[in-house]
């Protein structure tokens, strides 16, 4: 096969070794066939791996050594993966835009707020499988620390679950029926920290020099207090400053860096030995059978001075080695990165340039999020629609994750240059924002809290859940009739809006349901402290067998929920790979963008006003449809047109497509293979 990068000869005669090596493991273990195909996909991929791992390490005296070991953690990791997910691998090369297709809607939980355990949730399957779920994200549950443990992103353990949860046997399990439905499951990679009382940290925190190197140690405050020139704060109020000292640690004890919290300890990726740990852990969750690994952190896994430490070049190139790692190990696996960072930065954890497909499969659309949750309390598109037509047009290769909320707060990621070109203040904006969704803007249909107030700048996020900062909760509590009917609707055209946009759109736990807020973690000594637990509410499982009673507010918004769902599987017009095309619609309260593929156009139109809005039909026209339109959220019937102007309900949204052609395209789910 041909490769752009040549080797030199030291590294080509390294390699010729190992493969004599490895070659002669790999025929011990498995048959002919498989050999072939992991030298094949070696080949393929050696490029990318080298490159990245070349300009990280490459200035090391033991290089050719740490390459060699990496590859041999690769050869057993195939060799231990189980060959119905080889199987799986396969398919997935042949259809590697698999995650791009309209049937794929995520699903993501706490495994004990959703069903207590494991056993819990292959219990609850059929209730995924009814709503449309075909890409499961448990939360974490590997061994978290006692006490506060950020959620659970403070580990102890990477290897081992929560036994209130289950065990590794029991997770393998509940992969296997996923797989057999047709369900991906995504597990939590934790990047970037370990807990204090992780074994790396214990056995730094006594002095052993190897895992002193894992971490980022200092023994006085002048690097500290350089970096902190420029270090942002993640949590202003709990965790002030990035650094904690550490008393009697290697002896006279030492400042740690800690993004986070205290209790989290960055780990050190310019040591290669952290590198060969965390591939291991990938392997190891690869192996149990997850399709998706969430890298959690990811934009803070490189350090250096003078900047904020995130989205540091060396970051894209630790992502590169690690897909191109997957690429020949399990290649049915894909990366998402949680890179809650400014569009710019979003797009280089997908690709761009020389990059494409090189980085990882999925993102998260954060800014999309902040923009909806906008758009609803202003009722008003310009903002949005300013945002998106700055955004990428066409993504290859890859996807966003298109979500209202997850299980943190909700922070306004929309740019000041975006602001201020559609006549907002930034600063006022976002203030006003802060207001709305906790319910002290005069008219505020919303209930939400602060999150992590910054007294000095007047900066702060928002917890709460959709039902609640869309007016459920309020609504409900004032018994209004209209003004419940006026919260589903906000609930609906939201998720029609996310599963309109093409990528993954993922429905938060509850959400379904329209659970509100739960205020009862205020009771509990370990969650007291930290409000996102109002957004994380346990399943109420009476309520959801309300869920196929349409004059219930659980069965309205899930029936809905579930004919969005149904009409965008029954297309592949909102298909990953296609031209987004965002549209001044010419009415500020009406959102409008188009995706267009070969096989025909889809135009959405959402009102974010509680009043009818109308629209002229010539834009119809500019969106690339001709002739009569209809509308697949109702039936296929063509959309009332009145004096040459379209009619959109209240809060409603409409999926246009051309009258004359077939808009429905069955999509091929994946094999379910059994993993």
């Amino acid at each position: 096969m041909h490769n752009v990068f040549v080797m030199t000869p030291e590294v080509r005669a390294a390699f010729e070794n190992v493969r004599r090596v490895e070659s002669y493991r790999l025929e011990g273990w498995m048959n002919p066939r498989d050999v072939d195909v992991f030298w094949l996909r070696f080949e393929r991929y050696f490029d990318d791996l080298h490159y990245a791992l070349d300009t990280l390490y490459g200035d090391r005296a033991d290089t050719l050594e740490q390459f060699g070991r990496l590859f041999g953690r690769m050869v057993q990791a195939y060799a231990e993966r189980p060959d119905p997910l080889k199987v799986l691998d396969l398919e997935r090369q042949f259809t590697p835009r698999w995650f791009q297709r309209t049937h794929m809607v995520g699903y993501t939980c706490y495994t004990d707020q959703f069903a207590g355990d494991l056993e819990g949730v292959r219990d609850r399957i059929d209730y995924l499988q009814e709503l449309g779920v075909t890409y499961l994200h448990l939360m974490p549950l590997m061994q978290p620390r006692p006490g506060p443990d950020d959620g659970g992103y403070a580990m102890v353990d990477f290897r081992r679950v929560r036994p209130d949860l289950g065990t590794i046997e029991d997770l393998k399990r509940l992969a296997v029926d996923l797989s057999e439905r047709g369900i991906t499951l995504c597990l939590d990679l934790v990047l970037n920290h370990v807990a204090r009382e992780h074994h790396w940290a214990q056995r730094a925190l006594a002095g052993e020099e190897r895992y002193l190197g894992y971490f980022h140690t200092f023994s006085d405050r002048s690097l500290p207090d350089a970096y902190e020139q420029t270090l942002p704060e993640v949590f202003p109020d709990d965790a002030p400053g990035n650094f904690t000292w550490v008393p009697g640690m290697a002896g006279q004890g030492r400042w740690v860096w800690t993004t986070f919290h205290d209790y989290q300890w960055d780990l050190n990726y310019s040591n290669p030995e952290v590198v060969h740990e965390i591939v291991d852990l990938m392997f190891f969750y690869a192996n149990l059978g997850a399709g998706v690994l969430r890298l959690d952190a990811a934009p803070f896994l490189w350090k250096r001075l003078d900047t904020n430490c995130q989205n540091q070049p060396e970051v894209f190139l630790l992502i590169q080695a690690f897909r191109a790692i997957l690429r020949v190990v399990a290649p049915g696996v894909i990366l998402k990165a949680e890179a809650i960072v400014p569009p710019d930065a979003l797009i280089r954890y997908l690709g761009v340039k020389s990059t494409v497909e090189k980085q990882c499969e999925l993102a998260y659309d954060n800014q999309r999020m902040a923009l909806l949750w906008s758009s609803l309390a202003t009722r008003k598109a310009t903002l949005i629609t300013q945002a998106l037509h700055r955004a990428p047009q066409l993504l290859i290769g890859c996807a966003p994750v298109n979500y209202l909320r997850n299980h943190d707060d909700i922070g306004w990621a929309m740019t000041n240059e975006d602001l201020v070109a559609v006549g907002e203040t930034p600063d006022l904006h976002r203030h006003f924002l802060n207001d709305f969704y906790t319910g002290r803007f005069p008219g505020s249909f919303a209930r939400g809290a602060l999150f992590q107030e910054n007294p000095a700048t007047g900066d702060a996020r928002v917890t709460g859940t959709t039902a609640s900062l869309a007016g459920l909760e309020t609504a409900l509590e004032h018994g209004e009739e209209s003004a419940v009917d006026r919260a589903i609707r906000r609930i609906l055209l939201l998720h029609a809006l996310i599963l309109g946009a093409g990528g993954i759109p993922v429905i938060h736990m509850g959400d379904e349901l329209g659970l509100t807020n739960d205020a009862t973690y205020s009771r509990d000594p370990q969650r007291a402290g930290d409000n996102r637990w109002l957004n994380r509410p346990r399943m109420d499982w009476q309520r959801a067998r309300l869920r196929h009673d349409e004059r219930s507010v659980p069965g309205r918004i899930f029936q809905g929920l579930t004919r969005l769902i149904e009409a965008r599987r029954r297309t592949s017009l909102f298909h990953g790979f296609g031209l987004f095309q965002p549209l001044w619609s010419g009415n500020d309260h009406v959102l409008g963008y188009a995706r267009k593929r070969p096989e025909g156009t889809v135009l959405v139109l959402a009102n974010l006003e509680e009043h009818p809005q109308t629209v002229e039909a010539a834009l119809t026209r500019h969106a690339g449809l001709s002739g009569e339109t209809r509308d697949l959220l109702s039936g296929g019937a063509p959309p009332p047109q009145r004096h040459g102007r379209l009619q959109l309900d209240a809060l409603s949204c409409r999926w246009l497509v051309d009258g004359s052609a077939e808009p429905l395209y069955p999509v091929r789910t994946d094999r379910r293979t059994r993993p």
